[in-house]
This record gives structure tokens, C-alpha cells and sequence, in this order.
């Protein structure tokens, strides 16, 4: 067992070294460059975790209301904290909608425990507020009897409850009309299931629930607010069982947000690779613990011993901060080298959300120099996300293996394969949208 610090997003918890001038360099000569190398997290604050449209039935091959006796399902994953949001349109109807009773939406533990079974009782009918309602069931401005969509009589009203509209008009209860189950998944995944089941068939009003767009988010994260106008993608449900425009607005805020680790840089004027091989596995110096645990010291020290390197260092303290830490979105690490032509650059740094993942330039690292020209600038294209290969890897920012969830060090399922270029068949953003790279001559 590694007997490696653990690295969380909510803590300082690298102090691998007491600073990051913890460094190495052999003495220079009348041609070296001094550059200042920063490493910018870039990553956008995104409110929505995961999102997503749910449009075809099961059993089904194309896309379509759910009739009485079908129902949709679809997956997801969530961790404490997180909440879930829909809308699905009541189809004989105006503009009415089923999503959570909450406009927050339902959280999806309780004290840590995932929610399940049958969660129907958390959800209710809401009036949209934007088209004027007619008998349900047989209003000619309904989705199945109107002769196209947003054909009836605009209302300019607020979503409201709809037990709380008083229309005139009488509507089942929701438990006649769908079931909604939850499932939590039990392989420590930290992945749901959710049903949505049509059971109107035997009701006062019989029919079909439409496709409808799902968030899985933050507690600040609504898709409709009480007593405000519906936006324009929720209009679209309720009145015409179209989800394309409220997916496209969950899908524009939704991404991962994830830290960056301490990590390492290496200046080195050979054909060596001190950090990695592309295609091989892990040498075992220390770039593990780096990737899964955001630890750098141990391939701080071999590179320390490696007549490969020039020189070789640690950052670990994000400017202007006074103690070793991960950089969030907007903050950086900052740190010196010298070099001479010829010389290359390499860094490790960890992506938090994930369990081996780490940014670094190619085996080869980054020329310093064109010919003796020093060679600056925004040299973040060259960098990529890499797999260590040394742990399973789980759905990034929800796998209880991660950094940030973890009980410990080296928790998570070992496993022993070459460093790649992740493709583990999860959904990264590019490294570029992540983080920034720039190198400078003093």
C-alpha cells in the first residue's frame, strides 16, 4: 500500500513540499533563458452536472410519447448534494407539465444515502402559464386534436402550481397518471435509474406523456421558477411535448468542473521520456501517485536522481495563496526554469475529478528553443489528458474512487495498463477547454 497524502477538492491537503521553490538544477551556463511557465485552470463553473433528453420509449426505435402502459427510462450519475430536475408535458392538455414539486428540484440523498423506489409523491402537475387552458381531454388547442404547435390562445401568465390555478377544469392526481421509480445502482458507481411509467390508462385522463429534458444539478439550478414566466424551452414541453430547446439550454451549461493537483516539471536535454512512455506502463516513479492522488513528491525525488535532467522541481501553491492547494477555475500556478537550446519541458498535474487522469505534454516534452531562439507563448495545444492506466477508471466527477470522494490513498480498483490518451468511452472535455499553459521570457 502507497503511503501517499490524499488530495480532495474541498482541501489543502497536498504538502507533499512546504513550497513550491522545491527545485533542482544543476549549475547553467552564459546561453541559458529564464522563462516563467503558468498553468491556468480555465474550466468553467458549470451548474449542471449532467443533462439529457428522454424522447424514446423503451421497446420503442424511434423517438415518441409514452402511451399508456410504456414508459421512458434513462441513467445517470449523481453524488451527495446533487439534485434532479425534468419537465414532461400532460399531452391532453394546454400547457401543463409534470416535473418535481420543488422548482429546486429533489435532492438525491439523504444524509448520504441515495434516494429510491418509488418517488412519484415528490412530483406534480404545474400550469405553464403560457397558453390559455380548455377542457383537458378535448380542447381543440391540445397537442392531439391542434393543427400545429403554439396554435392556442397565449395567456402572458406565470408558472404556477396547477392545483393552485383554479381553472374551472378537473385533473386526476398525478399518482393516476405516472409512476416515477428511482433506482440506484449498487455497484458503488454512484449511478440512477429513472422510470417514468404511463399508468393514465384507467384514468380520468387517459394519454400520452411526452419526451421531456432532465438536469442533474446544483441546489442554485432551476429550470422554471413559481411565479415566473416560463422560459421559451419549457413553453415548448408544456404546450407541445418538444424538449429540443430546453435540452439545448441544460446541455450549454452543463460540464464537468474539476481542480487541477499539485504537480512536477522537468527541464531535460535528451531523447529520454523522465516522465512517461506513451504506450507503456507506469515506470513506477512516482507519476501515480500524482495521478491518482495529486501527490508529487515521490517523482519530485526520482527525478532528483535521474541524469536525464537538467533540472526538475515541484509546484504546489497557486499564486498569491499562502499554502499548498489545487488550483480551482480562474486561479493558476506559476513557476521559473532555466534553459538552454535544445532543452525540453514536461509537467504532471492532476485532473481531480477522475481517477488517474493527468495533463502533460507528449513523452517527448515541449521544445524551449527554436534553433537559439527561445520559443514562448501559449503553448497549451501540445498538452492532452492521459490515463495512467493504474486504476479503473469511473464516471468522471461522480466515481467514489475520485480524489475528491475517496476514503483514502490508492482506494480505487488497481489495474495495469499502458498510458494512453484517455478514451475509457466517458466524455472529456479537450484540454484545452480545462486548462491554460503559457511560457514566457523574463
Amino acid at each position: 500500500m502507497k503511503r501517499y497524502f490524499l488530495i480532495t477538492a474541498l482541501s489543502l491537503g497536498m504538502l507533499a513540499c512546504d513550497d513550491d521553490d522545491d527545485s533542482g538544477m544543476i549549475p547553467g551556463n552564459a546561453e541559458e533563458t529564464e522563462f516563467r511557465v503558468t498553468i491556468t485552470n480555465i474550466g468553467t463553473a458549470f451548474p449542471i452536472f449532467q443533462s439529457g433528453i428522454f424522447d424514446t420509449p423503451v421497446g420503442e426505435s424511434a423517438a415518441g410519447p409514452a402511451t399508456p402502459g410504456q414508459l421512458y427510462s434513462f441513467e445517470f450519475y449523481a453524488t451527495p448534494g446533487m439534485y434532479l430536475s425534468f419537465a414532461t408535458m400532460l399531452v391532453q392538455t394546454n400547457d401543463i407539465f409534470i416535473a418535481p414539486e420543488s422548482d429546486t428540484g429533489i435532492p438525491l440523498f439523504d444524509n448520504g444515502t441515495p434516494i429510491e423506489g418509488d418517488i412519484t409523491s415528490l412530483f406534480t402537475f404545474w400550469d405553464a402559464g403560457t397558453e390559455v387552458n380548455e377542457e383537458p381531454g378535448s380542447g381543440p388547442n391540445q397537442a392531439p386534436r391542434q393543427n400545429g404547435p403554439d396554435t392556442g390562445i397565449d395567456e402572458n401568465g406565470v408558472v404556477a402550481e396547477l392545483s393552485a390555478v383554479n381553472d374551472g377544469f378537473t385533473y386526476p392526481s398525478i399518482e393516476g397518471v405516472v409512476t416515477i421509480s428511482l433506482q440506484a445502482v449498487d455497484d458503488g458507481s454512484n449511478m440512477f435509474v429513472l422510470t417514468i411509467e404511463n399508468i393514465s390508462g384507467n384514468s380520468t385522463l387517459p394519454g400520452p406523456v411526452s419526451p421531456g429534458a432532465y438536469a442533474i444539478h446544483s441546489p442554485a439550478v432551476q429550470l422554471f421558477t413559481t411565479g415566473e414566466p416560463a422560459s421559451e424551452g419549457l413553453e415548448d414541453i408544456a404546450e407541445d411535448g418538444n424538449p429540443a430547446a430546453l435540452g439545448d439550454f441544460t446541455r450549454a451549461n452543463t460540464g464537468l468542473v474539476t481542480p487541477f493537483s499539485p504537480g512536477v516539471y522537468v527541464v531535460y536535454n535528451s531523447s529520454a521520456t523522465p516522465l512517461f512512455e506513451e504506450g507503456q506502463t507506469d515506470q513506477g516513479n512516482g507519476l501515480e501517485a500524482i495521478a491518482e492522488d495529486g501527490n508529487p513528491a515521490m517523482l519530485a525525488m526520482a527525478l532528483g536522481t535521474n541524469n536525464d535532467v537538467s533540472s526538475y522541481g515541484v509546484f504546489n501553491t497557486p499564486v498569491s495563496a499562502s499554502s499548498p492547494g489545487p488550483v480551482f477555475a480562474g486561479q493558476s500556478y506559476s513557476f521559473t526554469i532555466m534553459a538552454s537550446p535544445g532543452d525540453r519541458l514536461n509537467l504532471a498535474t492532476m485532473l481531480i475529478q477522475s481517477n488517474d487522469l493527468f495533463i502533460a505534454y507528449g513523452e517527448g516534452g515541449l521544445p524551449l528553443f527554436n534553433g537559439s531562439s527561445p520559443a514562448e507563448g501559449d503553448v497549451t495545444p501540445g498538452f492532452r489528458i492521459w490515463d495512467a492506466g493504474t486504476e479503473v477508471n469511473e464516471f468522471p466527477g461522480a466515481g467514489p474512487n475520485q480524489a475528491p470522494r475517496q476514503s483514502g490513498p490508492d482506494t480505487g480498483t488497481i489495474e495495469s495498463e499502458p498510458i494512453e490518451e484517455v478514451n475509457d468511452g466517458f466524455t472529456y472535455p479537450g484540454a484545452s477547454d480545462l486548462i491554460t499553459i503559457t511560457v514566457r521570457v523574463i
